[in-house]
């Protein structure tokens, strides 16, 4: 059998520029988009993708017939190797590029880590008034929440004024809005 070594160096050709052109973009768009899509089709159908990446991702699929390919066609012309060994040598390649994808993308879904922040612990401590507050009317705070100072909705539930920048105390919070009183 006679095999016709520049059409599989064709094809290794083929699949090395096919696939990294489209990991890079891929990358691209992950990058500047955090990894969030959404997908309408015609069907009415939402899909939507997560930014965590499996041994089987299309990120890291991509990563194998990149270095598949790559190795294949050095294998084949700069290194001289046979065609089984060749094989062999991009298959190694491309799973060794598969898991280190899907490993350095695990690490980048560690790095997303959201902040909770406990609201109800601000409860019996002082806050500053950012703006000032109408007997019973709502406003502004400074107040420390998981030791950040932020910038919080808050009501007076007293009948007095209390003048911006005055010390209040955070007496409840409810429905997203600190409750508070002056000191």
């Amino acid at each position: 059998m006679n095999i016709d070594i520049e059409n599989i160096t064709a094809v290794y050709y083929y699949i090395a520029v096919f696939s990294t052109l489209v990991f890079v973009i891929k990358t691209l768009i992950f990058s500047f988009t955090g990894g969030d899509a959404e997908v309408f089709a015609d069907f009415n159908t939402e899909f939507e993708t997560e930014t965590s990446f499996g041994f089987l991702s299309i990120q890291s699929i991509l990563a194998f017939f990149m270095g598949f390919g790559w190795v294949g066609l050095a294998g084949l012309k700069q290194w001289h190797l046979s065609l089984v060994l060749t094989a062999v040598a991009s298959v190694a390649f491309g799973l060794v590029l598969m898991f280190l994808t899907a490993y350095l993308m695990f690490l980048i879904k560690k790095l997303n880590h959201r902040v909770v922040k406990n609201y109800a612990a601000c409860i019996g401590t002082s806050a500053k008034t950012y703006t000032a507050f109408a007997p019973k009317g709502e406003g502004q705070i400074e107040i420390t929440v998981n030791g950040k100072l932020t910038v919080e909705k808050a009501i007076n539930e007293s009948e007095e004024e209390i003048e911006a920048f005055s010390q209040v105390k955070v007496t409840d919070y409810k429905d997203n809005i600190f409750k508070i009183e002056k000191i």
